[in-house]
């Protein structure tokens, strides 16, 4: 069948989910959607079809197994099967529902009629196979370090998201009144994807500079050191990266991380610490941690 994806399932206990998403991510998968029933957590991933073989598959499953036989956990059940393109592409949508997220956001799926009235900064949103729906709680704990870190009014502010992924955190920046963000991401399908939810959210092209790379890309395009650094990607990539952020950061940048999990925390805030920055707090959801720090 071309264009081809597998759609795995995976019926696990709630307290499994963090694993699960994990396990997926590593796998290479490139969209997930989840959601409970029946008191049991049901995990949809995708993956295009030549990226896994059956034996691959097998393997994904035994190590799910193993996963949760060492958490000692209920072990999962594990299910897959090749659908079209078309089908992928709209089958994880119905899984996804408007999100709250801390005291002023909504995240909104794209394809729904806009509410009357609402109460809450609107981020309309349609991830494609991007990271970043806002259902995840590193996103989660990075927009909230964000409503903290910026006033509700226009400002000076001027940040670097670096993995922007689906664009999630550029466009709450600028919802929140930053004036400026560049956003980097390795994958082109994730730039993509950001361009096309700023026109979701009516954001002129000038205020979210997006280009395909890392922080060697903004570091050649910003004019002069950021205000602010957020980064949502894995704890392995952030230790490479922490070095080079002192390229891009003045004396009073702050930054915000996540992708983390707690106990990756340690070599973290080592290498932080090593390169002149402060831990100023430590959130916490579920398996995973929030940093926010600021130059020393």
């Amino acid at each position: 069948m071309a264009n081809s994806w597998w759609e795995i399932k995976v019926l696990c206990d709630p307290m499994l989910e963090d694993a699960v998403f994990w396990r997926m991510e590593a796998f290479g998968c490139r969209g997930t959607a989840s959601q409970i029933k029946n008191n049991s957590c049901l995990l949809s991933a995708y993956l295009p079809e030549e990226k896994a073989h059956l034996l691959d598959l097998a393997a994904l499953a035994l190590l799910l197994r193993q996963d949760a036989l060492c958490l000692e956990m209920p072990i999962p059940a594990v299910t897959w099967d090749l659908i079209d393109e078309q089908d992928w592409s709209s089958s994880w949508k119905q899984y996804w529902e408007p999100t709250p997220i801390g005291d002023r956001f909504l995240v909104y799926p794209a394809w729904l009629a806009l509410p009357e009235n609402p109460d809450r900064i609107l981020l309309r949103l349609d991830p494609g196979v991007a990271f970043g729906t806002g259902t995840h709680a590193t996103t989660q704990l990075c927009l909230e370090s964000l409503e903290m870190r910026l006033g509700g009014e226009h400002n000076q502010v001027v940040i670097a998201d670096i993995g922007c992924g689906s664009g999630i955190l550029s466009i709450g920046a600028i919802l929140l009144g930053a004036s400026k963000v560049y956003a980097v991401d390795n994958d082109p399908l994730a730039t993509r994807s950001t361009y096309e939810n700023c026109e979701l959210n009516q954001i002129s092209p000038e205020r979210i500079h997006i280009q395909d790379g890392s922080i060697e890309q903004v570091i050649q395009a910003v004019e002069q050191p950021v205000d602010g650094i957020v980064c949502n990607i894995l704890a392995e990539v952030i230790i490479d990266l922490i070095p080079q952020f002192n390229a891009i950061s003045k004396k009073n940048t702050w930054a915000i991380l996540s992708g983390i999990l707690m106990d990756q925390a340690k070599p973290i805030a080592d290498a932080l610490e090593q390169q002149g920055w402060v831990v100023a707090t430590l959130w916490r959801r579920q398996d995973w941690c929030c940093f926010n720090i600021r130059r020393s």
